[in-house]
């Protein structure tokens, strides 16, 4: 057992059930991610290398650990997700917001990267899935609920037991290896770019490229390989994710909001929207208070290194 495993002391910031059928982005948190996959299948490229995750996975990412997520299958990708921190902190603890980069986020405590070495996956084994997924259902229900005066130490020890299931996976040979990513390097600049910049509406290929120091056309091809879409449908997708960001959390018009993340009017946001939606802009704001509790892919991207 390594020393670090007799001091834990798990902070739980946030517990979160996510369920997409056209997930893809970036990220980067400044706290460790566990996330398990009840179905589904996915690209995750974790610093580089690439897993192809499927239902009954365990990822466990520690801070600031890049990663890129690609739904690969026709059924919505379902993920149980929980942010927390390996020990408490009075001051960390009153951070809600997820992935967001201010410097103090940015100072980590050394105690905190006792996970940065392990190898980030790990599967459960079909017979030990109901057990686990017991355990989230409760943690996501304490969560939202306040647990009452014991709360916190009842999602503590539940956080616990999440670290021993996944390092209990791995020892009895369900962790696996990945596949080093080409040219992350450059994907990874690429992304950054377009998280930064999203909302100009002169952002493009050439630009893009440039910053990561390709072609146009090695952009293109890179993004149509390794992350399976295309630049244009990307940036398209960020865009989309940040509007309903703004949709939820601010009382801009929708007309404000399509300018905000980079579209050259309303009209060309709306249909925009609706084709990645499945609704209008006005229908998804007029039922963002149910949206709110479920929509983690919204609630979850934008925050990848820093808002501009």
């Amino acid at each position: 057992m390594e020393a670090w495993m007799h001091t834990v002391s798990p902070f739980v910031r946030a517990v979160k059930v996510s369920e997409s059928a056209a997930l893809y982005g970036e990220w980067i948190d400044y706290d460790h991610v566990f996330t398990y996959v009840e179905q589904g299948e996915a690209d995750f490229i974790l610093n580089g290398v690439k897993y192809a995750v499927k239902e009954g996975d365990l990822l466990l990412m520690p801070s600031f650990m890049p990663h890129i997520i690609r739904s690969a299958s026709d059924i919505p990708l379902i993920q149980w997700v929980c942010h927390f921190d390996l020990y408490y902190d009075k001051e960390r603890s009153t951070w809600r917001e997820l992935g967001t980069m201010t410097d103090r986020q940015r100072a980590v405590a050394e105690k905190e990267t006792a996970l940065a070495s392990i190898v980030p996956i790990a599967h459960v084994r079909p017979q030990d899935r109901f057990e686990l997924k017991r355990r989230l259902m409760t943690m996501l229900q304490v969560h939202a609920d306040g647990g009452g005066p014991h709360g916190s130490l009842l999602l503590k020890a539940l956080c616990t037991e999440l670290l021993y299931a996944f390092f209990k996976c791995q020892a009895e040979g369900q962790g696996r290896e990945g596949k080093m990513t080409r040219s992350w390097v450059s994907i990874e600049k690429s992304l950054a770019y377009i998280n930064k910049r999203y909302g100009d509406p002169q952002l493009d290929n050439a630009g893009i490229g440039a910053q990561a120091g390709i072609s146009a056309n090695h952009l293109c091809a890179l993004f149509k390989d390794q992350l399976k879409t295309t630049v244009h449908k990307y940036v398209t997708h960020v865009r989309i994710e940040q509007a309903k960001l703004r949709m939820l959390e601010s009382r801009l018009t929708l007309t404000q909001i399509a300018e905000d993340v980079g579209f050259s009017g309303i009209h060309p946001f709306s249909r925009a929207f609706k084709a990645s939606v499945g609704v209008t802009p006005s229908e998804f704001r007029a039922s963002g208070a149910k949206r709110r509790g479920s929509d983690i892919a919204a609630s979850h991207f934008g925050s990848k290194q820093g808002e501009a």
